[in-house]
């Protein structure tokens, strides 16, 4: 019987590893990938740093807007009381200050408007003095106990205030 040799022991030339191994080139799709990606991540960039920030607002913007807004609202209703004009006037004169000049006077009693004295600082002391003349007569006529005169010449007046206030851009 012929010796058999145990395979196990035999030594044999080590097999070449390069073909098993993938190729080291990316594929030609890949490419195109990565070219789209960063034609797209530039673009994006592009835009971002055109684009105005999020939390940034046109101050004039908000000022014209707030200016439409009371004219619309200064407009006299008929059969309104004196009581009720003045209210609405008051109103609307408020809210403006408020949004143009971050004033709290849309909040504030007419006490607390008048005794604060940084209330209308931004504007020239005449305008000061017309404005907080303004608000203490809408103030009697609101809570006087018989409020008289004509809504539609309040209204007017109050337009005039308004458009005082608008042509001075507060600081």
């Amino acid at each position: 019987m012929a010796e058999q040799k145990d395979e196990t022991l035999i030594l044999r030339d080590p097999i070449p590893a390069e073909p098993l191994l993938p190729d080291p080139g990316l594929p030609l799709w890949a490419w195109g990938l990565i070219g789209l990606a960063v034609v797209a991540l530039v673009t994006g960039l592009i835009y971002l740093l055109r684009k105005k920030p999020i939390g940034v607002v046109d101050p004039n913007k908000v000022r014209e807007e707030a200016y439409r807004r009371a004219v619309a609202e200064l407009d006299p209703k008929p059969g309104e009381t004196m009581q009720e004009a003045a209210t609405s006037v008051s109103i609307a004169l408020r809210r403006y200050l408020a949004v143009v000049s971050g004033d709290p006077a849309l909040f504030e009693t007419h006490e607390e408007f008048v005794a604060r004295h940084e209330s209308l600082a931004s504007y020239p002391e005449d305008l000061r003095t017309t404005t907080a003349e303004g608000f203490s007569h809408l103030a009697r006529l609101k809570y006087g106990p018989e409020a008289s005169g004509d809504p539609v010449a309040l209204y007017t007046a109050a337009r005039q205030l308004l458009d005082r206030l608008h042509q001075h851009r507060p600081a």
